[in-house]
């Protein structure tokens, strides 16, 4: 028979395995547009700023989602995988409904406004439930379900790729995977150090400025989104014009590849990077974290136009840094809050990032359509270089407590 240490054991690893497949199904929904967009744009002609408002209205769901949730304290009143999994469900259902609706149409871009919403009830609640099972692993607890959401993410330009020309049949897959995800969740357990809050208080979302360690995790966590979904949205885009200026032939399907290939392996090095955080400090992994991504930005600027496989590899290096410190900054902030508010918490910092990048994936085609992707790319790092000062403050903080 197993002793209570081992059965503790086992629930926790059942319990971070079905929190990160239900995330990966579930956040498959995330770019199904920018992964069937070409298909879109030449079935119902569509310019520029439809376009990207396909993209943006996930981002914009998503932000007004995470601030009612935060505001709501749903994360931390209710089961946390009540709430995952009804929310998993609707935008299922929101992604599903594409298929039936006018291609680029006002409808398309409302489901892709609730799918996004619903999605603010996936992301960080599943980090809630992660985190309720640890406090010294927590930098690889959450580490592994980014990288989850990180392979969530990439899947759709992958089953793009495999399904043709037929958008609707990558819309059909990701929402069959996303309606499994959510249901899959009631089978995590509940862990040791989750909290539930027995009250609505709105005060605790006050903390994040008046608690400078959850101030400057914040800080460097918008440092961190003013690049990674710019990237993530457009890489495919903007790997694609860099291969059709390089004489590449089919520069469409190379870039999708890529793209994959970017997203998916920043997702296989987050538990590994959240192994070292916690060995050697969360801030110290997400500055490092930072400093590749900049430099990479600028050196994919650089390249642009120039050897397909040289572009195709600054990508992929890119992909590989933008995003394991993701998950540091959410546990940064899971490691100051007050226990029973830490989902409010990260929820509030999750909106607050994604209410950025509403203005970054929506004018980087403006832009780069105005200063060209070499420009574009290098202008990337700017979030990176804010993100890494504000780890250097908090990890001198650190040192002075």
């Amino acid at each position: 028979m197993q002793d209570a240490g081992e059965v503790a054991v086992s629930g926790k690893r059942r319990a971070i395995a079905l929190i990160a497949l239900g995330q990966v199904f579930a956040m498959s929904l995330w770019f199904v547009s920018a992964a069937i967009l070409p298909e879109i744009v030449a079935e119902a002609a569509l310019g520029p700023d439809a376009a990207a408002a396909l993209s943006s209205a996930v981002q914009a769901g998503f932000v007004v989602g995470a601030l009612a949730s935060a505001a709501l304290g749903l994360a931390d009143r209710f089961d946390p995988r009540a709430v995952f999994a009804l929310a998993a469900l609707i935008a299922a259902s929101a992604n599903a409904a594409l298929a039936i609706l006018p291609p680029g149409g006002a409808g398309q871009i409302a489901m892709r406004f609730i799918t996004g919403a619903c999605l603010a009830g996936v992301y960080p609640v599943g980090m809630k439930i992660a985190v309720g099972w640890g406090t010294r692993d927590r930098g690889f607890l959450v580490g592994f379900l980014v990288g989850a959401l990180t392979i969530g993410s990439a899947a759709p330009h992958l089953i793009a790729f495999a399904g043709g020309a037929d958008w609707r049949v990558t819309v059909a897959i990701t929402s069959i995977l996303a309606a499994v995800g959510g249901l899959a969740i009631f089978g995590a357990g509940l862990g040791p150090y989750h909290a539930r809050a027995g009250r609505f208080d709105p005060g605790v979302i006050g903390l994040a400025w008046t608690d400078r360690r959850l101030r400057l995790a914040y800080a460097g966590y918008l440092g961190h989104m003013w690049e990674l979904y710019a990237f993530w949205a457009w890489a495919g885009a903007a790997a694609a014009a860099s291969f059709t200026l390089a004489g590449m032939e089919d520069p469409t399907s190379a870039a999708r590849l890529v793209a994959f290939g970017a997203i998916a392996a920043g997702g296989l090095v987050c538990a590994p990077a959240g192994r070292l955080a916690d060995r050697v400090g969360k801030a110290r992994v997400a500055r490092w974290a930072m400093m590749a991504s900049g430099s990479a930005a600028i050196l994919a600027g650089l390249s642009f136009g120039g050897p397909v496989w040289i572009t195709a590899l600054i990508m992929l290096l890119w992909g590989v840094a933008v995003i394991p410190d993701s998950a540091q900054f959410s546990a940064l902030v899971a490691d100051a809050a007050p226990r029973e508010a830490a989902g409010s918490l990260m929820t509030f910092q999750t909106a607050l990032g994604f209410a950025l990048t509403i203005v970054t994936v929506q004018i980087t085609p403006q832009v780069a359509g105005a200063i060209g992707w070499p420009l574009t790319l290098a202008g990337m790092a700017i979030g990176p270089a804010l993100g890494v000062e504000a780890m250097r403050r908090l990890i001198a903080l650190g040192r002075a407590g």
